[in-house]
């Protein structure tokens, strides 16, 4: 008897999806958590893994990119993506959608919100190798992804039953190199409003000096960039 659960047939319900609208504070926090650590142009192919409901291809559009692109497994999406990307959604596979597109097509930047915390260890370096083979020459992938090593993602990464990979700064970059990359900047992500973001700095000050043992990142989510390894 198999009592094995897909908990992916109830996850519109979970997530509860609407219509996303940019806002300045999104443009603000994507250009904290991808254009400025990735060092992104408008005239670069971007492609998202998983882009969900279309928020940050909203975001590459009205900052003037003109080749993006974001796939996603999950059909149903096409309801809530906004009319100016809905031309820049394809859904697919990932493993197809690579297999497809090796030799074909490059990006020079790829991006995965929440998205590398869902498959397995194993599955990681698969993956990561196969974007390898659709990186532009000095190519960079970001990631964004719970961060287990700070008590606050805990909650994060334990809070969807879909997530398989609890992250820390260390298990990141051990996986970018399993993969043939280099982790080259793991990066807190600074979210709300700037006395928020001030009583958090006071706050993890004070407790990394406490601390015998302080997590690198203390913010829940933490940020990778990632570039292949020169052969």
């Amino acid at each position: 008897m198999n009592d094995e659960i897909n908990f992916y047939t109830t996850y519109n319900d979970f997530k509860s999806y609407t219509t996303p609208v940019l806002k300045r504070k999104h443009v603000r926090q994507f250009d904290r958590e991808f254009w400025h650590p990735t060092a992104c142009s408008t005239d670069m192919a971007v492609l998202e893994i998983g882009c969900g409901t279309g928020l940050f291809l909203y975001y590459l559009k009205e900052k003037g990119v003109t080749d993006l692109l974001g796939i996603d497994q999950n059909f149903e999406l096409t309801r809530y993506l906004p009319s100016a990307v809905g031309d820049n959604f394809v859904n697919a596979d990932v493993w197809q959608f690579i297999a497809d597109s090796a030799g074909k097509r490059r990006f020079h930047r790829i991006a995965m919100f929440d998205v590398l915390e869902h498959f397995t260890p194993h599955e990681g370096v698969r993956l990561l190798r196969g974007l390898s083979g659709i990186l532009a020459p000095g190519g960079r992938v970001l990631a964004r992804v719970p961060n287990v090593a700070s008590p606050w993602g805990v909650q994060v990464q334990f809070g969807d039953l879909t997530h398989k990979t609890p992250f820390t700064p260390g298990s990141m970059r051990q996986l970018a190199l399993a993969a043939g990359f280099t982790c080259t900047a793991c990066l807190p992500q600074v979210r709300g409003h700037w006395s928020r973001r001030a009583t958090d700095r006071l706050l993890h000050g004070l407790l990394s000096r406490l601390l015998i043992t302080a997590p690198e990142i203390w913010t829940a989510n933490l940020i990778a960039v990632l570039e292949p390894r020169p052969a």
